[in-house]
């Protein structure tokens, strides 16, 4: 090495930006060619659940992803009741054009504490579902907390896997979330994420707030 290299140092610097380079140049080579690979387009079964926060918001996100797009959509929820939340609040004010929202639930189980009830209630919220899927200007359709109904049978799993099989239009997306998705879902479902629960605020006696619970 030189005296000016050594004092000025710059020599390390260039070789690392040219490794680098280099490497870059490579991933992007690997990433075109896998990519080229990628045509088709489908409308897929996406399935959030785990005991993690963050199933309906990010399923809502691609509800927001549709409304920026103009793609028409609807959200059928199947737990969830009277209980006001921002998302609801901001579609049916100010994008009720672009998405249809159904709340049909009655509230979560242990607060009904009436089995015939929430049966009734699940199953008209599968009616509506089904009527929107079935609706081929609707690009998605997302169905909240489906799989809480589905983990108490209040809905038949074999019922809900052949419509979706047989009844879906080929470039609808429905979104199912909810903890507990069972197998069977998971079995046909494109896309499942399992949101891992590492921390939450509600065991340290912090309440559900507004803007980030709902």
């Amino acid at each position: 090495m030189s005296d000016e290299l050594a004092e000025t140092g710059t020599d390390a610097p260039k070789n690392d930006d040219a490794r680098h380079a280099d490497k870059m140049a490579k991933k992007k080579a690997a990433r075109d060619k896998i990519m080229a690979t990628k045509n088709d387009e489908k409308g897929l079964i996406i399935v959030h659940t785990g005991k993690g926060k963050g199933k309906s918001s990010s399923a809502f996100g691609m509800i927001f992803r549709h409304i920026a797009h103009g793609k028409p959509s609807a959200v059928v929820q199947f737990i969830k009741g009277a209980m006001w939340t921002g998302e609801r609040d901001l579609i049916e004010k100010h994008f009720s054009d672009l998405c249809q929202f159904h709340t049909m639930g009655e509230g979560f189980t242990w607060e009904t504490q009436d089995r015939a009830r929430d049966v009734a209630a699940a199953s008209a919220a599968w009616e509506k579902a089904k009527e929107l899927i079935r609706d081929e200007r609707n690009s998605m359709v997302l169905l909240d907390e489906i799989n809480i109904a589905l983990r108490y049978d209040y809905l038949d799993i074999n019922e809900v896997i052949e419509f979706l099989k047989n009844e879906k239009p080929y470039m609808t997306h429905v979104v199912l979330t909810g903890r507990n998705a069972k197998e069977e879902l998971i079995e046909i479902a494109d896309l499942v994420t399992e949101m891992e629960l590492i921390k939450h605020p509600f065991r340290s006696g912090i309440k559900g707030q507004p803007g980030v619970e709902f």
